[in-house]
């Protein structure tokens, strides 16, 4: 296993929380991370973890050359929130799962040396996405700890997230074990709002009086822009969802 240095030894060593490379080597690579980062914030938000993206992960303590950039990572036990690096040693936690979003260009690296690293440090699973399925067959392949060995995973599950994982075009799907129920992505969160407030216009439409259609449309929104939100939607996203400008929406919820 990775050991980890006496803090007392380094007290001046800088570890660098970037190092000038890009996010991410095509935009479907990109937005595979994005929207596996966004869907994992929202479903774990409110417990004591964090979700990561492309942060340095500090393993040895006294040498910041020993370091990955995960494109995902989850930890549990941890403050929630982000930071602009990840040291295991300071946190007292190794992360629970690491997506990786792979290419034939990435491959030898992310199926050896990430591999045989993210065994070592105890990661209980290890889930390799290709977007342009370039080398791995059905695209995902994913890994749980064993002991202290990686097996194979066939069900398509995360235990530790208690969710199942499909391949979704160039893109990953999250459903909830308990209920079935997708984590929807970013554009079908608002693609879903757009579609309840028409339900709901249609609806008012179908009233006698224009003016309580009015009414109840404004008390639609009115009622809509907290959740919205509260989800994570920003005042401009809220503002789009809704058919209302900025400053409406800034009212409402202020009020």
């Amino acid at each position: 296993m990775v050991t980890h240095l006496s803090s007392s030894a380094h007290p001046a060593i800088f570890y660098p929380s970037e190092d000038g490379e890009p996010l991410a080597e095509t935009f479907d690579h990109l937005y595979a991370i994005l929207t596996t980062l966004e869907v994992l914030k929202q479903f774990l938000a409110g417990l004591q973890a964090t979700v990561l993206s492309d942060q340095f992960l500090y393993y040895i303590e006294g040498r910041p050359t020993a370091r990955v950039a995960p494109d995902v990572m989850v930890i549990f036990d941890v403050a929630p929130g982000g930071r602009d690096n990840y040291k295991i040693w300071e946190e007292g936690q190794v992360p629970t799962v690491i997506f990786e979003m792979t290419s034939k260009g990435t491959e030898d690296h992310d199926k050896t040396f990430k591999k045989t690293l993210y065994e070592q440090l105890g990661v209980q699973e290890y889930w390799l996405f290709d977007p342009k399925g370039e080398w791995i067959e059905g695209h995902l392949q994913g890994y749980r700890l064993r002991g202290e060995v990686y097996e194979p995973i066939t069900d398509g599950k995360s235990v530790p997230l208690q969710l199942r994982i499909a391949v979704e075009g160039k893109l990953l799907g999250f459903y909830r074990e308990d209920t079935g129920e997708k984590l929807l992505l970013p554009d079908e969160l608002l693609t879903a709002l757009r579609e309840e407030m028409r339900r709901r216009a249609a609806a008012e439409d179908r009233a006698d009086q224009a003016e309580d259609r009015a009414a109840q449309a404004e008390q639609a929104q009115r009622e809509a822009i907290p959740r919205l939100l509260a989800m994570g939607l920003s005042v401009e996203q809220a503002a789009e969802a809704l058919g209302l400008t900025v400053a409406g929406v800034r009212a409402i919820a202020e009020c």
